[in-house]
């Protein structure tokens, strides 16, 4: 192991990267073996830039039959270049079965390609030339990346960095120094950075389109993909079956509620399907009966639907459960799995040891699973565990263990239940899923993925990550949502100052705003933390457009008009100040009213105004229109705020006490006794209106005939203190 940490780093590889690349067997050992091979060829002591392509190589190279053919061309600086690098992995993938024809590999690889400064200059010159008016209008303002591109376009196999350098030297002496005007950014357009429904909309499909996965039936293309010799009939039999259809799925597991996140993997899946005319699966992934419930089912495909989304198919991994259990028994025969007597917590940790019954006969493994089966061992007594190193250096991962727990669907056919490593390619494979689309924390499971189908010879999708959508001022985890549940801190999964889809839902966030925030977020390879009051931005563009206008008053007073003529006619209301020196108008009504006298409780509090009134054409325009209701009906108010003190409430650096220690105990105000315009008392749940100068609210299902209860969803404008 010290002897292979030294020989890894002694190409330019970092201590940390080499004891990594120990972790993964497979790539520890074609990295000897390209090591060895470039050294019997160009000496013991390897610089860092073969060192780097010798890794690289590695590290991408699909099929390792060309292992010794690529380190060849390395060894004798045929290819010198990463872009040359990249140009062999692909003719190797787009022939994955051929014979390799030398001159066209060449070719493609810029073998012998000498590209002169000359040359460099001449195309950077005419590409110049070509933009030279644009150029001189926008200045430094304008693309240089356009320049670059077309430039490299014709020198395909020049060095970027030169073709830069030439880019920057040619634009100088046509524009000279930049100027302050060239210092400032580039003016927006006619409304600015910000997005109408509309423009999200199209926003979301078009981050969709733009990802470059590979052609459909071309999975072997794709980045870490196993080709085998069956890989090119698998792909045809699956192009026969769709029809050259993208599939995607959506498959949460159904032991909680889905939440903020989830709407981003909801909007991709259902969305990169739609946009390419396919179809999207919604696969309950119920391969653990203890923490499965039928509330859960039912709260994700409400949530799914709420969104706007209809799945193609409704599918079950429970489904699968006979052929799973037929694909691993298949895989103990081909040497590939076996039962292994490890309790849970020696396999538990980062490197534990390895299994004693790693090489046990196939035929004792088939035996044993069998039993397994049958109900003839404990729970967490065996497991059946398959022969293989996932990306984090994780050894042999559980693919069955026991569980004497009834199954919702299967009742008590099954004691044995395929983990989430073992289910989740296969099912994806038996429902000729294109394209599984995952978080960035399934990437350590990416070879696990296409290892099993490689091992079981079934076809394999291609596996895509992006990174996860985290919202600061809350915590999104089952176990400490039930946490917060059980201390009284919420109500329960739907409490409005959660971020669980239910509790948006109830708080009043219209899906076209959810979906709206999600294609603003965009679909990347990071992780991505915002803040609440971007998804609020979102909600207040939706509503404002959709929600209807209605008068509330929060801390109501009464005003008795002493002088109000029989025949006023009561419109509407408003809000501002009233003093004894200082009339208002009531907002829209048109009347201007004058305090006349104060009446107080014992306690001295003004419980009510008694005011005469003046038509506003006959009187001084006052200063200001305050809002009002007439005959109102009373309402309990609920305003919220961030659950959370702080913005990274699990961050023991930030909270040391941790989460709990974190809540803001006036997150929540309640006004009982608030007043609202008769106008909205035939209000649905989840109604939305706009109390004018108040804010966006909800009607909340705790609503009754004699009271209703409104949800305070945003406030009209964003609170500066939140940015």
């Amino acid at each position: 192991m010290a002897e292979t940490l030294t020989l890894f780093t002694s190409i330019g590889l970092s201590e940390q990267k080499a004891k990594e690349t120990l972790k993964n067997e497979s790539l520890s050992s074609a990295l000897r073996g390209a090591i060895s091979q470039a050294q019997s060829i160009m000496g013991p002591n390897l610089d860092k830039a073969t060192g780097t392509l010798l890794y690289s190589m590695t590290s991408r190279l699909k099929d390792v039959r060309h292992l010794t053919f690529l380190t060849e061309y390395i060894g004798h600086r045929k290819i010198t270049t990463d872009l040359q690098l990249s140009a062999a992995l692909e003719f190797l993938k787009n022939h994955p079965n051929d014979l390799i024809v030398q001159p066209e590999f060449d070719a493609a690889c810029g073998v012998g390609v000498v590209v002169t400064p000359e040359q460099i200059e001449e195309s950077v010159e005419a590409v110049v030339k070509k933009y030279e008016n644009q150029l001189l209008k926008e200045r430094y303002h304008f693309n240089m990346g356009l320049l670059m591109g077309e430039a490299r376009a014709g020198l395909k196999w020049a060095d970027g960095k030169s073709i830069k350098n030439e880019v920057d030297m040619q634009v100088l002496h046509l524009l000279g120094s930049k100027t302050e005007a060239d210092l400032e950014k580039k003016p927006k357009g006619k409304h600015g950075n910000s997005l109408t429904r509309g423009d999200c909309d199209g926003l979301c499909c078009a981050f969709l389109v733009i990802f470059l996965f590979c052609s459909l039936g071309e999975n072997y293309k794709t980045e870490g993909y196993v080709v085998t010799p069956n890989t090119m009939d698998l792909l045809n039999k699956h192009l026969e079956i769709t029809g050259g259809q993208v599939r995607t799925r959506f498959p949460p597991e159904p032991n909680g509620i889905l939440h903020i996140g989830h709407a981003k993997a909801i909007n991709f899946n259902f969305g990169y399907a739609k946009a390419n005319d396919g179809i999207c699966f919604l696969r309950y992934d119920d391969t653990n009966p203890e923490k499965e419930e039928e509330k859960y089912f039912t709260g994700i495909r409400d949530m799914v639907e709420w969104l706007g989304y209809k799945p193609y198919k409704v599918t079950y991994a429970s489904d699968n459960f006979q052929e799973l259990y037929d694909l691993a028994v298949e895989l103990i025969r081909r040497g590939h799995a076996y039962v292994c007597h490890q309790r849970v917590e020696e396999l538990k940790g980062h490197n534990p040891p390895p299994s004693p019954w790693r090489d046990r006969p196939v035929e004792e493994s088939l035996i044993l699973f069998e039993r397994m089966r049958k109900g003839m061992f404990s729970e967490a007594e065996v497991t059946l565990r398959m022969k293989m190193v996932m990306e984090d250096g994780k050894q042999d991962p559980v693919a069955y263990r026991i569980k004497y727990t009834p199954h919702h669907r299967t009742g008590d056919t099954w004691c044995i239940y395929p983990t989430y490593d073992y289910t989740h390619c296969l099912c994806d494979s038996i429902e000729n899923i294109t394209h599984s689309l995952c978080t960035k924390e399934f990437q350590a499971r990416r070879s696990s993925y296409y290892w099993l189908c490689n091992a079981l010879d079934v076809y394999c999708p291609v596996q895509w990550e992006y990174g996860r959508l985290n919202l600061t001022y809350t915590v999104v985890s089952k176990r400490k949502i039930i946490k917060l549940v059980e201390m009284g801190a919420v109500r329960d999964w739907d409490d409005p100052r959660l971020f669980t889809l239910t509790a948006l839902r109830r708080r009043g966030f219209p899906p076209e705003a959810i979906n709206n925030f999600c294609a603003r977020v965009g679909v990347t390879v990071a992780q991505t933390t915002i803040e609440p009051h971007l998804l609020e931005a979102c909600v207040r563009d939706v509503l404002n457009d959709t929600a209807p206008r209605a008068m509330a008053v929060l801390e109501p007073l009464k005003v008795t008009i002493t002088n109000l003529p029989q025949d006023a006619q009561v419109m509407e209301k408003g809000y501002k100040r009233l003093t004894p020196d200082q009339p208002v108008g009531l907002r829209h009504a048109g009347y201007v009213i004058s305090l006349q006298k104060s009446i107080k409780d014992n306690s001295g509090k003004v419980v009510e105004l008694e005011v005469t009134c003046t038509k506003t054409d006959s009187a001084e325009k006052p200063k200001a229109f305050i809002h009002w209701v007439s005959q109102p009906l009373k309402c309990e108010v609920r305003l919220y705020e961030n659950l959370f003190k702080h913005s990274y409430p699990e961050d023991s650096q930030v909270v040391p006490e941790g989460f709990l220690s974190d809540i803001n105990h006036d997150s929540l105000q309640v006004i009982e006794n608030a007043l609202v315009d008769y106008s909205v008392s035939g209000a649905k749940v989840f109604d939305k209106f706009q109390f004018e100068r108040v804010g966006y609210f909800s009607l909340d299902p705790d609503s009754t005939k004699e009271k209703l209860v409104f949800n305070r969803t945003v406030t009209l404008k964003e609170d500066p203190g939140k940015i």
